[in-house]
């Protein structure tokens, strides 16, 4: 796929297909609630894995930014050590904003139950607990932090028109290890393309890319 942005009327685009949305939510809302029951044993057995392994609590919060760029509070199980966020600061080059990659496989402030979780994307779950609340989905363009999105372009900010997403286009096509100007790419021939069948054919790829292990560090 190319990098470069899609160029139609992403909002007219979205207001026509308000049904298929409301659907989307509908579709959210049982399948999280349902996810948060059923994972319920292993919330348990992962907080404890992490405090065995590493000082700090065992959810990350961090703030990220959402539909029409309102911020929220993600969570995440925490996989790197405490204060991990002052020990490294994020290099970006404003100019360059496409080739900005947010992961890492050299970061050493990731624990060894840590690496674990992001291999295999457990470290994801508690966001199920956005996907109810409403603030997430669980497809999606993923949610940026603000950071980043301080330096989006026009074009890029399309993105923020629709709910951020647990799962999408762009992590099943390489997960933590594309370009920013790629994953928008995503993001938008994502949102271009959007229904609710394609959301579950993401969630099907979803799962297979968490087996194989694909760009997950």
């Amino acid at each position: 796929m190319q990098n470069k942005v899609i160029e139609i009327d992403m909002e007219k685009h979205i207001n026509n297909k308000k049904f298929q949305f409301f659907m989307k939510r509908l579709m959210d809302l049982i399948l999280s609630t349902i996810g948060i029951i059923i994972l319920s044993p292993v919330y348990i057995i992962i907080a404890l894995l992490i405090k065995l392994d590493s000082k700090g609590p065992t959810i990350f919060k961090q703030v990220r930014v959402g539909k029409n760029g309102e911020d929220f509070v993600i969570y995440k199980f925490r996989t790197m050590v405490m204060d991990a966020e002052k020990k490294r600061s994020l290099e970006i080059n404003p100019k360059d904003i496409s080739n900005f990659v947010f992961q890492s496989k050299e970061d050493n402030r990731i624990t060894k139950i840590g690496s674990f979780l992001r291999k295999t994307s457990l470290d994801e779950i508690p966001q199920l607990f956005n996907v109810f609340m409403g603030n997430m989905s669980l497809v999606g363009p993923r949610p940026e932090i603000p950071d980043v999105v301080k330096y989006y372009p026009p074009e890029y900010k399309q993105r923020l028109l629709v709910p951020p997403g647990i799962t999408g286009l762009a992590q099943v096509s390489g997960r933590g290890e594309i370009e920013l100007g790629k994953t928008i790419n995503y993001d938008l021939t994502y949102i271009q393309n959007f229904s609710i069948l394609f959301d579950i054919k993401i969630l099907f790829k979803t799962v297979f890319s968490v087996f194989k292990r694909e760009g997950a560090f």
